[in-house]
Formats: C-alpha cells, structure tokens, sequence
C-alpha cells in the first residue's frame, strides 16, 4: 500500500472479498435500482457482452494484452469481473475507450460516457437580423 493512500473498499467491502462474492451476495451490497436490474436477469446482449468479459479476463489473467470488449450496453450495471478490463462503450456515433476501475462498481456503463454533444451558438445566420437581411450584389 502507498504511503498516505487508503485501500478502496465498497460498503466495508475490499476489492477482493467483493472478487471472491457470488452475485447474490454482491447485488445485496448495491442500491435498490442496479439491484433491482440485476435481479431481473440479463438480455441475451447482456450475455453476449458477459462472454465477451469472461474471455477477456482469461486473456488478461494469461498475461497477454486484452482486446477491447466493444458494446450496445448502456445499461449495463458494473459488476467485479469486469474491473481492470477496457470496455467500448457506444455513445450513439462511436466506441468511447472507458477503463473500469473499482470506483464504478454498482453504476451503469451509460453513466461514463457523453452521448449527446454540448450545443455551441455562433454568429446569426443571413436574415436572423434586420441588418442581416440585406446582401449588397457589388
């Protein structure tokens, strides 16, 4: 441990009693909303991006480089396995490269990325103003 740092804990939790947890004892652990949508079962995207995680983590575990896992699932609730791993989120245009750490566990994907842009005004248009209106030819 690093001199003046403390160790990340999730509701007195470490990060490795919350990796050794099954997932009913992990979604005791979280806020009524993630619970509730874990509790309810995943979609067969869902499935399909938890396969994608679990080769990931074997890649990572084996010592190689893991491929980014790419996914539709923006509501998608932050579990232990995918900790550590880099996950593309799509933002409705392109992939954001998001890293998953420990802080973002119980929160939906969705949550760390922007899918709408910050709307920048700029000069009126031709016509938006009275003086604007007239275009000289010469």
């Amino acid at each position: 441990m690093i001199e003046g740092r403390t160790e990340f804990r999730y509701r007195g939790h470490t990060f490795e009693e919350l990796k050794k947890m099954d997932m009913n004892e992990f979604m005791a652990l979280l806020q009524s909303r993630p619970r509730r949508s874990l509790k309810r079962g995943f979609t067969e995207q869902q499935k399909i991006f938890l396969a994608n995680i679990k080769d990931a983590r074997a890649q990572l575990d084996a010592g190689k480089e893991p491929k980014i896992v790419k996914t539709h699932c923006r509501d998608m609730v932050v579990i232990p396995t995918m900790v550590g791993l880099q996950v593309g989120i799509h933002n409705g245009r392109e992939f954001v490269k998001v890293q998953i750490k420990p802080e973002m566990l119980g929160h939906v994907l969705g949550e760390f990325t922007y899918n709408r842009k910050r709307v920048e005004h700029h000069a009126p248009g031709v016509g938006a103003t009275k003086g604007s209106a007239f275009i000289p030819t010469k």
